[in-house]
């Protein structure tokens, strides 16, 4: 194997797939990443296997191969040679030794066998479709801060995608909660996207396909199994086992009773909110939401830390009620609507509160009170 390449590139494709190495691990070829040079392409992948990242760009090769080298160190070796250097790669298969060499720069690394190195997408993809990659990150970016953390509820850690049915539109949804706090987002459903079982895509998974979706590709190519799903963004594949387990029936949680409705400028309440709950000792603190006709008072009480309240102008019609939240949360929800305009909807102050942006029919957010 004898391939030359330019730094810039091969860093840019060493960054999306060493994402995925652990920097422990008791199999030592998954420290590795995999590198194939054939027909003017190198390839590269890496794993952890429950996700896998393969990278492919042009490359001068000279002499077909492949090989595994540790993953991390060849990231930082790359990372430190001069910007818009030539990277001449070549395998010595006597001395079992990856030589890296650009400019004064020489490293040889060692390696380990390619045939060895898992492969993660085997297997069929019944279902694939297409969609504008910014749909793709809106969808994600609108749930993710709702995962759960939590190992013992391992179903909840991922954001459930699944197909709906909504009067005549048929809609492609994400849901993700914890147990305090729902986010939903639906957009049109796809072509090819219709009769994909609904799936769980892991936390770290979502993570990483988050990541790539910065990249300013126009598009991104979903392909689903009942045990994998596949992202094509650009030159990248992420492949990735599901969550094996079952999504909870979370429209049991959703209230189609609130009545009271409050509207207040988002960026109001987000910086009220933010300013009172300085006071508490941490944002886990529930911050106290007083309605009174035009008025919104939030408040915060800690016995070690003072007191603080804030009023903010509001539109309410419903009789006067005191419900209680968790700062954090409500600052990560408010923080995901996209008009001026936050829109609560309200039963009592013991039961769960719907929120929507003024203008966005897409996004629901439901938040659980706390005690105050």
């Amino acid at each position: 194997m004898k391939l030359v390449i330019e730094r810039g590139e091969l860093l840019r494709a060493l960054g999306h797939v060493t994402s995925v190495v652990e920097r422990r691990t008791t199999i030592p070829i998954l420290s590795n990443v995999f590198l194939k040079a054939a027909n003017g392409t190198l390839h590269l992948k890496a794993t952890d296997l429950e996700r896998e990242v393969v990278e492919q760009l042009a490359a001068n090769v000279s002499q077909p191969g492949a090989v595994t080298v540790p993953a991390h160190l060849l990231h930082d070796i790359v990372r430190k040679l001069p910007e818009g250097s030539e990277i001449e790669i070549k395998r010595d298969p006597e001395k079992e030794r990856l030589t890296i060499h650009s400019g004064q720069s020489q490293f040889a690394l060692q390696t380990l066998a390619a045939e060895d190195f898992p492969d993660l997408s085997g297997g069929e993809f019944p279902h694939t479709f297409e969609l504008p990659a910014h749909e793709l990150k809106r969808l994600i970016d609108k749930t993710r801060f709702a995962i759960s953390t939590e190992e013992t509820r391992y179903y909840l850690n991922g954001i459930y995608l699944h197909p709906v049915q909504l009067s005549d539109k048929a809609m492609l949804r994400a849901v993700a909660t914890d147990g305090h706090r729902l986010a939903q987002m639906d957009i049109p459903l796809p072509d090819g996207a219709a009769g994909m079982p609904g799936v769980i895509v892991p936390r770290k998974t979502v993570h990483e396909l988050q990541r790539l979706l910065e990249a300013s590709e126009p598009t991104a190519v979903v392909s689903v199994s009942p045990a994998k799903v596949r992202f094509v963004v650009g030159g990248v594949t992420l492949t990735s086992k599901l969550i094996d387990g079952t999504f909870p029936d979370y429209g049991r949680v959703i209230p189609q009773n609130n009545d009271k409705e409050l509207r207040v400028s988002n960026a109001e309440f987000i910086s009220a909110v933010d300013r009172v709950s300085t006071i508490a000792s941490d944002r886990g603190r529930a911050v106290k939401l007083a309605i009174n006709g035009t008025t919104l008072t939030l408040s915060v009480n800690n016995p070690e830390g003072g007191s603080a309240t804030e009023e903010v102008a509001v539109e309410y019609g419903s009789t006067p009620m005191e419900i209680g939240f968790n700062a954090r949360y409500l600052l990560e929800i408010a923080s995901q609507l996209e008009s001026d305009t936050a829109q609560f909807r309200l039963a009592d102050s013991g039961s769960p509160t719907i929120v929507r942006d003024g203008s966005e029919a897409d996004a629901l957010y439901v938040l659980m009170p706390m005690r105050v």
